[in-house]
């Protein structure tokens, strides 16, 4: 038997209860439902819009909703993470993480090497920012933190560039600061994203391949392919490096119904959690149930006997997929 994914994380908890037979470990999950209650991360190409490739992902895999984590210009390719179905409540945890791009900007003049390497140097930490005219945003000033800036090659006025950064931070915006900062001008002209936390481009998939890897799932009932694009939504949410909650078999279905945590629904914890915490809340099988906001520290959930632990924000589980033994 596969082993549980929450085996990886350290855990603190209550004396173990007697199993049910109901549910099933994600990554045994039928293919169906792991589309309706996944994530797949797309290798977009250049021209679409983001929207239009979210489009086409419904159409290829017959899913009625999905939802892209941060939007991509169109002339801009890289990693664009797609949630699908219920995986869709996510989305606003996901659109807040890091970015990181590769980026060509182009120089209107020629500058020394040591110039060029200072003024980057001074782009790293907060910096300023109004969106452009195109932006799906308000155009006011926002501040943006630039985690790290590198100098990947020079040649001639084209500068090859890595930046990561918050996400929200427009990389044409700061090719054009950078000029401004040089004195000659400056103007961005290819852009990649190589990473959308928690994904790298090595585990995107090109439209087509997807398209081909549902086209034998759906012909020859042959899945392999599919599941390696297209994964259970826990495989994201545990790289999220938020902590866990374990349920009791008997307070699943509760929480599937929008109820908070109460303390005996707990089996176990993480070590972290602390009050205020967004938590994941998980079976014993690895299957996710919910996500929501901590109202007690992990050593006064052990404590507890009464009271809400977890309050529930998003339902991820199908309600009545555990026996309903709440009143």
């Amino acid at each position: 038997m596969k082993k549980c994914v929450l085996e990886k994380e350290e855990w603190r908890g209550r004396e173990r209860e007697v199993h049910h037979a109901y549910g099933c470990m994600p990554e045994e999950r039928d293919m169906r439902d792991i589309i309706e209650n996944g994530i797949v991360v797309i290798d977009k190409p250049a021209g679409p819009t983001s929207h239009e490739v979210v489009v086409w992902v419904k159409e290829i895999l017959g899913v009625g909703k999905a939802a892209h984590a941060g939007t991509l210009d169109p002339n801009v390719t890289g990693v664009l993470p797609i949630l699908l179905g219920k995986a869709t409540r996510l989305l606003n945890i996901f659109v807040s993480g890091h970015k990181e791009y590769v980026c060509v900007m182009h120089l209107h003049d020629s500058v020394s090497e040591s110039d060029l390497r200072r003024a980057f140097s001074e782009f790293v930490g907060d910096i300023y920012q109004r969106p452009p005219f195109r932006s799906a945003v308000r155009r006011r000033v926002r501040v943006r933190k630039v985690h790290h800036i590198s100098v990947d090659e020079i040649s001639g006025r084209n500068v090859l560039f890595t930046v990561r950064c918050e996400a929200g931070t427009y990389v044409r915006m700061l090719c054009h600061h950078i000029g401004l900062a040089l004195g000659v001008g400056a103007h961005m002209l290819q852009l990649r994203r190589t990473f959308s936390f928690p994904f790298s481009e090595r585990e995107c998939v090109r439209l087509h391949d997807l398209k081909d890897a549902y086209a034998f799932y759906e012909e020859n009932n042959d899945e392999k392919q599919l599941r390696e694009f297209v994964k259970p939504v826990e495989t994201a949410i545990l790289r999220l490096d938020m902590p866990c909650v374990v349920l009791k078999d008997t307070a699943v279905d509760a929480i599937c119904h929008g109820a908070s945590l109460y303390a005996p629904g707990i089996l176990r914890i993480s070590e972290r959690i602390e009050k205020g915490n967004q938590v994941a809340l998980f079976t014993r099988k690895g299957e996710a149930v919910a996500v929501g906001i901590a109202e007690m520290g992990g050593d006064e959930m052990l404590n507890a006997t009464e009271g809400i632990c977890v309050r529930v924000e998003k339902v991820l589980m199908k309600a009545n997929t555990y026996p309903s033994v709440w009143h």
